[in-house]
């Protein structure tokens, strides 16, 4: 080892087979003027030969092996400056090449592909190049252009799905614009932050409510599509392209939903949980305001220091904003009276067993249009409903003990357990819309986005399901309603994918994080 402080030994005169010497002996005129020239080396006394005593010289192929590692370390080190540097601490020519000739195997051949070569990594291929970047941000702008002319021409399946845009939310805008929620509107079932963002078209006055709208929600998916794309980068992964090509899956939907505003909120929480908790925890609070699930995101923070910065921002963003808009806006609370009147509607897990039981002739119930959804009404409903119920509380004591018992935590934990909470409330509901489908494949994506995550097999279940979701809305909706074969088959496939979703995800959970470790 040499000391970078200490005066540097002479360096004996450049090697002429040197490859990376361009002009041979004539090269060593580079050398300072006044280097000392090296000692001669003693004379030699009796019948010893010099050569014995003296190191192998390297051959050829050695140093220029040699020599073409340094000059790939140098360009990964900051071009031709790294290997000046590397010249001046003694890893370039000289004697520093050929110590380093004798104890270094050779890389591979520069004849071969750079795929091959124990140097070049995946990560390396990422860093040094955009092709990723400009082939993910080519599908997006495709795929979003595809969703805007579904959205704009709004005739397919039972079509309509724009109206929610067009008549609901810019009826609220304006109820809003009077300062008061919606009162005694059985459609208005979320909490009052969620004013925010169907108030926000505001800032584009320029464009129709209609519009601005649009607009918004294809910014807030762009900003998931950068955020997870950075991810990504920083980390090898494909949480970006679960998203990016995920989404499409539901045509046009996400465009007339704000769900995509929610799971973008979700989404960066969850990716600067780790680095910055109290900032992950206030951007939960936030979207616990805006649609209640995104609180579920802080459910795997490690225990300590972190999870108390998060939970406490959460908290107190939460209870700010809600005091905020109750001063600003009234009926703020009547939301929670619209919630819990909500029946078992008819994409449901309990709706499925219903029309299965309806379609055999078993249960005579019928379909009725309340609440903003078409529900199940008919005998035996109440208790269809309080068996959800149940199963929302069975889950929720679920996760308890799962963090109770939790004993080891890795970086891919608190994405997991966000993505399997969401999950399990998603299953237990007594509605499952498809734009439910927009927070999982956001959740999904983030876990994607760590090479530890246990989620690949549920994530990649999403895919199916969400392709369902919109075949039976809108496409198939008129047979859903009906009871018909195509419709029933659709549902059933949706939300069977769903629960094995669900399974994996919670047993992957459970044996990485309480269950004992392998081997």
């Amino acid at each position: 080892m040499t000391n970078d402080h200490a005066a540097a030994p002479p360096e004996p005169p450049l090697d002429p087979l040197d490859p990376l010497d361009p002009s041979g002996p004539t090269h060593a005129s580079l050398d300072p003027p006044h280097a000392p020239a090296p000692p001669a080396p003693p004379e030699t006394t009796g019948a010893t030969d010099p050569a014995e005593d003296a190191p192998p010289r390297p051959s050829a192929p050695a140093r220029r092996s040699s020599a073409l590692r340094r000059a790939r370390e140098a360009v990964a080190g900051g071009g031709f400056g790294g290997l000046r540097s590397g010249r001046a601490a003694g890893h370039g020519t000289g004697a520093g090449s050929r110590s380093l000739g004798r104890t270094t195997a050779p890389p591979p051949s520069v004849t071969r592909s750079p795929f091959d070569s124990e140097s070049f990594t995946s990560a390396s291929y990422v860093a040094t190049t955009h092709t990723p970047h400009i082939a993910l941000a080519s599908v997006w702008v495709l795929t979003r252009l595809g969703m805007l002319v579904l959205l704009w021409r709004d005739s397919l399946g039972i079509g309509g799905v724009g109206r929610e845009v067009h008549v609901l939310y810019r009826l609220w805008y304006d109820r809003l614009a009077h300062g008061t929620f919606p009162p005694d509107d059985p459609t208005w079932q979320y909490p009052p932050g969620a004013a925010l963002v169907i108030g926000s078209p505001a800032a584009l006055p320029w464009l129709t409510y209609f519009q601005a709208f649009v607009a918004l929600t294809l910014l807030a998916d762009a900003v998931v599509a950068l955020a997870l794309a950075r991810a990504d980068s920083d980390r090898v992964t494909h949480g970006a392209w679960m998203w990016v090509c995920g989404l499409p899956l539901l045509l046009h939907i996400p465009l007339a939903r704000y769900d995509v505003q929610t799971t973008a909120v979700a989404v960066i929480a969850l990716l600067v949980l780790r680095s910055r908790p109290a900032l992950g925890g206030a951007l939960a609070g936030l979207g616990a305001m805006i649609k209640v699930w995104p609180a579920l995101t802080l459910i795997g923070t490690p225990r300590g220091r972190s999870t108390r910065e998060a939970w406490t921002a959460a908290c107190s963003t939460a209870i700010a904003l809600l005091i905020t808009l109750g001063v600003l806006f009234r009926h703020s609370l009547d939301f929670l009276l619209q919630q819990g009147a909500r029946g078992v509607q008819i994409e449901s897990l309990g709706g499925t067993v219903l029309a299965l039981a309806r379609a055999a002739g078993l249960w005579p119930g019928r379909i009725q249009y309340r609440y903003g959804a078409f529900e199940y009404v008919g005998p035996h409903i109440s208790y269809v409903g309080v068996l959800a119920l149940s199963a929302t509380l069975a889950a929720c004591c679920w996760l308890v003990v799962w963090r109770v018992r939790a004993r080891r935590w890795t970086p891919a934990t608190p994405l997991d357990a966000a993505f399997a909470a969401v999950l399990l409330f998603t299953l237990t509901s007594r509605v499952i819309s498809p734009q439910y489908l927009v927070w999982l494949l956001g959740l999904a994506a983030v876990c994607l986005t760590c090479r530890e995550t246990v989620m690949r097999p549920a994530a990649l279940l999403l895919l199916p399901a969400t392709a369902l979701s919109a075949l039976a809305y809108p496409v198939l909706y008129e047979d859903v309603l009906a009871g018909a074969p195509a419709g029933l088959a659709v549902l059933t496939a949706r939300n069977g994918l769903l629960l094995a979703a669900g399974f994996l995800a919670c047993r992957a959970l459970w044996r990485t994080s309480v269950g004992e470790p392998k081997g």
